[in-house]
């Protein structure tokens, strides 16, 4: 269980960064190139990248090649079942009748 909770450490670091949070919310919808998230998020080409490599790397997201394009998506359905019930424990903290 050690070694679990060591990994799951690391993942809540990655999802602690207003950044990496806005990019897996984006890829929510659906598939993005790099292009389309600077565009969409306005933000610089090399902090995409960066962000884009920690999720790569924690594996939340993946890459598939379109073309000459690689395409980011989340790479399954579980970090958006960690993601809606954060969001729902955050409504219910925050609401007006709490």
């Amino acid at each position: 269980m050690e070694k679990e909770i060591i990994e799951l450490e690391q993942i809540f670091k990655i999802l602690g960064n207003k950044q990496r949070l806005t990019i897996l919310e984006l890829l929510r919808e659906r598939s993005y190139s790099v292009s389309e998230i600077i565009t969409l998020l306005n933000m610089e080409q090399s902090a995409v990248s960066h962000q884009l490599k920690i999720l790569r790397e924690a594996e939340l997201v993946k890459t598939q090649r379109h073309g000459r394009e690689i395409v980011y998506c989340l790479s399954d359905s579980h970090i958006l079942i960690l993601l809606d019930n954060a969001l729902k424990h955050v409504t219910h903290v925050f609401s007006p009748n709490n």
